[in-house]
C-alpha cells in the first residue's frame, strides 16, 4: 500500500494519509526505505505515522508520545507532543530499549541524518 501511496502521491486528492503500525515485521534497511517513502509523501501530504521503529519516528518533523490508562474501567488515551530533546529520548529508547548516552547519541544521529 505505501508503495502505490508513493506513487499517486502527485496526483492523489488525499489530503491526510495515516499510516498505523506499518513498521511491523520490519528493520535495518527496508525501515530506511519506509522511512524515504513516507518522508517523500509528507511533502505533498499530510501524514500520521504510528511507529515503533527509531528509523521512522526519527523522521518526523513532529512527534507525539501516545500513551494509554485504565481509570475506573474505562481507557483514557494521553496525546503529548514532543519537544525535540523528549524526542532524542523517545528514539533513543524505542532503539534500545533504555535511555543511555549511546542510544541517546544514536538518537541524534538519527535525526541529523533526517
Amino acid at each position: 500500500m505505501l508503495a502505490i501511496k508513493n506513487v499517486l502521491a502527485d496526483v492523489d486528492n488525499v489530503d491526510v494519509m495515516v499510516f498505523d503500525e506499518i513498521d511491523t515485521g520490519i528493520s535495518g534497511t527496508t525501515a530506511n526505505s519506509v522511512s524515504e517513502k513516507l518522508k517523500s509523501i509528507s511533502r505533498k501530504h499530510q501524514v500520521l505515522c504510528v511507529t515503533h521503529l527509531a528509523n521512522i519516528a526519527a523522521k518526523g518533523d513532529y512527534n507525539y508520545f501516545i500513551s494509554k490508562e485504565v481509570q475506573e474501567n474505562r481507557t483514557k488515551t494521553n496525546i503529548k507532543k514532543l519537544t525535540e530533546e523528549e524526542t532524542i529520548k523517545e528514539i533513543a529508547r524505542i532503539a534500545s530499549g533504555n535511555i543511555t548516552e549511546i542510544a541517546i547519541e544514536h538518537a541524534k544521529v538519527l535525526r541529523k541524518i533526517a
